[in-house]
């Protein structure tokens, strides 16, 4: 699988480091059902089948963070932007 990074261009998968889903979002610790919420995040997580939005760290790169856009089950890349254009993800 090759991952076509904005600042480095086409480059073989080996050079990042796969985060998970860029979907995510913590739960807040003050809410009151704040214990149930972390469990879920952490332990309770979809395996999606087709397209899907993926956190992927160019270790051996530029050191970007990417929100990698991906279908799991042809392992074709879609749109690849960096994580801090998605407000956070």
């Amino acid at each position: 699988m090759r991952i076509p990074c904005p600042h480095c261009g086409l480059r073989g998968h080996e050079e990042f480091a796969y985060l998970g889903d860029a979907t995510l979002r913590r739960p807040d610790p003050a809410a009151p059902d704040a214990e149930r919420a972390f469990a879920e995040y952490a332990y309770r997580r979809d395996n999606p089948a087709g397209r899907h939005r993926e956190l992927w760290y160019h270790a051996q790169g530029c050191g970007t963070w990417l929100v990698v856009e991906r279908d799991t089950l042809t392992h074709e890349i879609g749109r690849v932007t960096e994580a801090r254009e998605q407000g956070g993800s």
